[in-house]
C-alpha cells in the first residue's frame, strides 16, 4: 500500500475538544432531567450527527424540534470552547512529514459548521489541507463511510490508499467500511476500546506519536497485530 492521503476527523484528533463537548452533552441531558452515562454516551455517539442522536434520545417529534435541540447543544459547546480550545499535539510536525512525501490531507468531521468555523478561526486548519468534508455536505455521518469516501474522491486518491486518523470507534468503523486503514488516538477512550477492529495500524496517546515513515511501513507489512505507542 502507497499511502496517498491522510484523512482526519476534527474533534478529540485535531482539537482537545470532546471534554467540552461532554460538558455539554451533560447539560443538555440535564435539563430534560434524563440520564447522563458520560462513557457509554461518547462510545455510542461520536462521529455521528446531533440530529441522529437527538432523535434517538426524544423520539416522536418534529425535525425542527430535532434541529433546534440539535443547535441548543452546539451553543453550550460554543460557550465553553471559545474560552478554552486546544490543539491535540502534533498535527503540524505530521503535515510537514506528509507533505514532504506527497501526501495529500483531508478534514473529515460530523462537527457543525458554526463549530468547525470557531476552531478554524482559532488555529487556521482548514487552510492546512486540501478539503474539509462533514454532514453539512449532504451525507450521513459516521459510522457510514460517506465522509470518508468523499474526500478520497475529492482528492483523487483511491480509499485503500487513505489512512484516517480518529479518536472513536465509530470513525475507525466508518474507515473499516470506506475500506480504509487508521490510526487510533487515545484522547477521549482506552486503547482497549480499538483492540477489535482490524483495520487500526496504530494505537497512539497523540499526534506526536506518528513517524510517517513506519506508518508507511506498517501499512505495506502483513496484518498481524496492532502497534501501539
Amino acid at each position: 500500500m502507497s499511502i496517498g492521503a491522510l484523512l482526519f476527523d476534527l474533534d478529540g484528533t485535531l482539537i482537545d475538544s470532546m471534554p467540552h463537548h461532554q460538558i455539554a452533552w451533560q447539560e443538555w441531558h440535564r435539563r430534560r432531567a434524563l440520564p447522563f452515562d458520560a462513557d457509554g454516551f461518547f462510545a455510542a455517539t461520536a462521529g455521528r450527527a446531533n440530529a441522529e442522536i437527538v432523535c434517538e434520545l426524544l423520539p416522536g417529534r418534529t425535525a425542527d424540534d430535532y434541529l433546534a435541540m440539535a443547535d441548543e447543544k452546539e451553543v453550550l459547546y460554543r460557550e465553553i470552547a471559545a474560552r478554552s480550545l486546544d490543539l491535540i499535539p502534533g498535527f503540524e510536525a505530521l503535515r510537514r512529514a506528509a507533505r514532504e512525501r506527497g501526501m495529500k490531507l483531508a478534514i473529515c468531521t460530523a462537527s457543525t459548521p458554526e463549530n468547525m468555523a470557531l476552531a478554524f478561526g482559532r488555529f487556521g486548519l482548514d487552510a492546512q489541507v486540501d478539503t474539509v468534508v462533514s454532514p453539512a455536505d449532504g451525507m450521513r455521518g459516521k459510522p457510514h463511510p460517506d465522509i470518508f469516501l468523499e474526500a478520497a474522491r475529492r482528492l483523487a486518491v483511491p480509499p485503500q490508499d487513505c489512512v484516517v486518523f480518529e479518536d472513536a470507534p465509530l470513525g475507525i468503523e466508518a474507515a473499516r467500511r470506506a475500506g480504509m486503514q487508521s490510526v487510533a488516538l487515545t484522547t477521549s477512550l482506552p486503547a482497549e476500546d480499538f483492540a477489535s477492529f482490524d483495520n487500526v495500524l496504530a494505537i497512539v496517546p497523540d499526534l506526536t506519536a506518528i513517524d510517517v515513515a513506519a506508518l508507511e511501513r506498517s501499512a505495506d507489512a502483513p496484518k498481524t497485530e496492532t502497534s501501539h505507542a
